[in-house]
């Protein structure tokens, strides 16, 4: 389906944010969510909690019918734009080392991806809503009616996680998050199935050197002006910009 790139209205926009680990989606699709009074959903939290929820049932990352059936049983909903897995928040568990060292294998299985993305539509609804993850503009959601493909070098995207999990008293290494980053990217973009690439018609957004309002800032127009029936003009690094 084709994009919905004019006159949408706000209480009906999809806005999809896809792009690695630590390229700043979730600090950004608040703030997004926050100036737009849109919802927010992180879809990568659901596979973070299924494979938190699988690692406490002894269930092998490499396991794909166990997990499908697993994620079948689960309930899952969002308040206040947190994940809520039968009916309870499960907070930074899901930020945990050994959740972020299996998910990329958890999210690798067909019949998983497949279980999630309906949970994942059945969320959405119909709009108003900012939606993150690594296979919205692609799988999730092709027809958002404004899709950002965030990125920042991999040095800037393992700093700010390392900060974010340290700020949550989560003790890692700088070098070990580093690694464990080069692997899921490598993990994310080979996979078969819906891997991390951005849309065709997505805006990229290289966040290295912008503060998170800037960025925020950067979306918030390109949506204002999809709202007024404007077109999203790429300049040649791929950038958007409103006119």
């Amino acid at each position: 389906m084709a994009p919905r790139r004019a006159n949408a209205r706000r209480r009906d926009m999809v806005i999809a944010i896809d792009g690695p680990a630590g390229s700043g989606k979730s600090t950004i699709a608040k703030g997004i969510a926050k100036a737009l009074g849109l919802r927010r959903l992180d879809t990568g939290a659901m596979y973070r909690a299924l494979t938190l929820r699988a690692l406490e049932a002894g269930i092998p990352p490499d396991d794909g019918r166990a997990l499908a059936d697993l994620a079948g049983r689960t309930r899952f909903s969002y308040r206040a734009s947190e994940i809520l897995v039968n009916g309870k928040p499960l907070g930074n568990a899901i930020r945990r080392p050994e959740v972020s060292s299996a998910v990329s294998r958890v999210a690798a299985h067909r019949a998983v991806r497949k279980e999630l993305v309906g949970r994942q539509r059945e969320l959405i609804g119909k709009g108003g809503v900012v939606v993150e993850g690594r296979d919205i503009g692609t799988v999730v959601c092709p027809d958002a009616d404004l899709k950002v493909f965030l990125t920042a070098s991999p040095a800037e995207r393992a700093r700010r996680r390392h900060r974010e999990l340290i700020d949550a008293g989560l003790k890692v290494s700088y070098a070990r998050l580093r690694r464990e980053q080069a692997r899921r990217d490598s993990l994310d973009t080979t996979r078969t199935v819906s891997p991390l690439i951005p849309a065709g018609d997505s805006v990229t957004i290289d966040s290295t050197k912008k503060t998170p309002r800037q960025t925020v800032a950067e979306v918030v127009r390109l949506a204002r002006a999809i709202e007024a029936g404007g077109p999203v003009k790429k300049d040649r690094s791929g950038a958007g910009t409103s006119r």
